[in-house]
Parts: structure tokens; C-alpha cells; sequence
């Protein structure tokens, strides 16, 4: 289905939004569109939402399969909102939100799907779930110049920390089962990243209910949905790979010349296996087995 604005698909929201987990890939450019889309079909998500340029093209194979939505945040439209905006529209729905160039990974991936994830963390009386968004970039920067490669990917396979997230409101205490997590790419280049802009947790999993507002720096008013764990035992996380990072840091002209390649000694090729990322500790499988 296609829709002129975000506006027209709200307007059919409730005949749309029915069944979740519910997917929302935000195209910030053409790369990597058709690749991102595919990923998240196969992993289950029931409906996928794709918010994109009107000038930009959706590969035949997947254009009946999504819901293409008008969107150009390269004008000023704001991906926050819009998410907001789509998570008031169906409240009690699973969700998940992410660019294009970045792909979802958790636990198990290969054999099963995101829906049966979000199952059991239903279960598990969890209502969010963090995700790290861990850097990918292309190992040949000359072959490469946009710093993307499905088949030169590569990662850092440490170099990633945590501290602790104060909060402001309780005399800057740290705020319980919450932590700020860094690394990758904008850890080592943190010069050319704002501050505000180095953290790599996103709560991408969430269920929508009234009155959840998702912030800015990617956690939600309701602070139960930014812990990275229950208070009795270990939960799932998950991770999303993503070149979003290497991308900006080419693209921008008072970084690109100052990076002649990303890799350096911890740099690792991605094998793009969830077994992987869970050896390196970038995500953790929690009590599913």
C-alpha cells in the first residue's frame, strides 16, 4: 500500500495497525534500502512500515509487501514524532523502529522469529527491550567510499563499556537498571559525534500503550521501559548492526578526510550470524534457550 503522507496512513489506522509486532524502517538515503526491507520481512515482523522520500524507488520484490509512506526527514520531518505519532494509533501493539542500512539481530534469528522473541519477553512481563546498535562499516574505504559493504562488513569486537545513568530529578543518584552504553565507531571518533549523540542503546522494541512518549535520545517516558533487565533475573537484549554511523562520518565534510579507513586492530569482518554478536557479548539471551 502507499501513502502520500504519514498524515493519509493514520487516517486508516485502525484498520491497518491490527496485528503487531509492527515495523517502521525510516530511509534517511537510497542506500541499502531494498536490503534493510528484506531483513526485517524475514525476521516476522506481521506488518512493515517504511517511511521514505517520495523520490526514492522500493525494489518490485518487496513493494506489495510494506506499507510505503511518504516521509522525508532530509525536510524537517521528525522520525520521533512520527513514532509516537504510530504507537498512539495502535495502542498494545510490539513495535520496533530503525533506519535503513541498519538490520535487527537477537538470540537465535536464524530459526526464530521476531514475533516468537517478543512472545516470550511478553511472558516475562517485559514490555521493552534494549537494543545496542553496534557500528558496521566496509574494511576498504577506497572500494567503499560510502563506508558501506554487505560483503566487507566488518565490526569492533571490543572497545564497548557502560557508566551510569544519573538522574537529574534524585540529586543525580544513578537511576536504577539503567546504564549508558558506548562504543564502536562513535566512541573512537567521539570528536566528530555531539555528546548527546555517542550513547549506542536504543529501546527499538517496545509495546505501545497511551501515553508513551519515545524522547529524543532514544528512551520513553515510562522509565520501566528504559531498564536493561527485570529486578529478578537477566532478560533479553538484542542488537541492530548498522552502517548509519560510518555513513555520516563519509558523508560529512569535516570528518571525511580526516578518516582514511575505520579499521584498526580490534576491527573483526561481521559474519552476519546471530552467534556472533552473542561470543562477543553484544547481546544477551536472557533465560531463552
Amino acid at each position: 500500500m502507499y501513502y502520500d503522507s504519514l498524515d493519509a496512513f493514520l487516517k486508516s489506522a485502525d484498520t491497518t495497525l491490527k496485528q503487531g509486532p509492527v515495523g517502521m524502517i525510516f530511509v534517511e538515503d537510497d542506500i541499502e534500502v531494498g536490503s534493510t526491507v528484506r531483513h526485517h520481512l524475514d525476521s516476522g515482523f506481521k506488518q512493515l512500515l517504511v517511511l521514505m522520500p517520495e523520490a526514492f524507488d522500493l525494489p518490485e520484490d518487496v513493494v506489495d509487501k510494506v506499507a510505503r509512506i511518504d516521509f522525508d526527514i532530509a525536510k524537517g520531518a521528525d522520525y520521533v514524532d512520527a513514532v509516537n505519532r504510530i504507537a498512539a494509533a495502535a495502542p498494545g501493539l510490539w513495535m520496533y523502529y530503525c533506519f535503513n542500512a541498519e538490520y535487527l539481530f537477537y538470540p537465535f534469528c536464524e530459526t526464530r522469529t521476531v514475533g516468537e522473541l517478543l512472545t516470550f519477553h511478553t511472558e516475562e512481563r517485559r514490555d521493552a527491550m534494549l537494543c545496542y546498535v553496534i557500528d558496521l562499516y566496509a574494511g576498504d574505504l577506497e572500494v567503499h567510499p560510502n563506508a558501506v559493504s554487505l560483503e566487507d562488513a566488518h565490526l569492533d569486537k571490543s572497545g564497548y563499556y557502560a557508566l551510569a545513568r544519573n538522574d537529574p530529578d534524585n540529586h543525580n543518584y544513578p537511576k536504577e537498571r539503567q546504564l549508558d552504553f558506548f562504543g564502536g565507531l562513535r566512541w573512537r571518533y567521539e570528536e566528530h559525534i555531539p555528546a548527546k549523540r555517542r550513547k549506542i542503546d536504543r529501546i527499538a522494541l517496545f509495546k505501545s500503550k497511551p501515553d508513551l512518549i519515545l524522547r529524543d535520545d532514544h528512551t520513553f517516558t515510562d522509565e520501566e521501559y528504559n531498564t536493561y533487565a527485570c529486578p529478578w533475573h537477566h532478560n533479553l537484549t538484542a542488537a541492530i548492526v548498522s552502517f548509519r554511523t560510518a555513513k555520516a562520518l563519509k558523508a560529512n565534510p569535516g570528518s571525511t578526510f580526516d578518516i582514511h579507513t575505520f579499521k584498526w586492530h580490534n576491527s573483526t569482518p561481521f559474519e552476519w550470524h546471530s552467534r556472533q554478536l552473542l561470543d562477543l557479548g553484544l547481546m544477551e539471551p536472557g533465560q531463552w534457550f
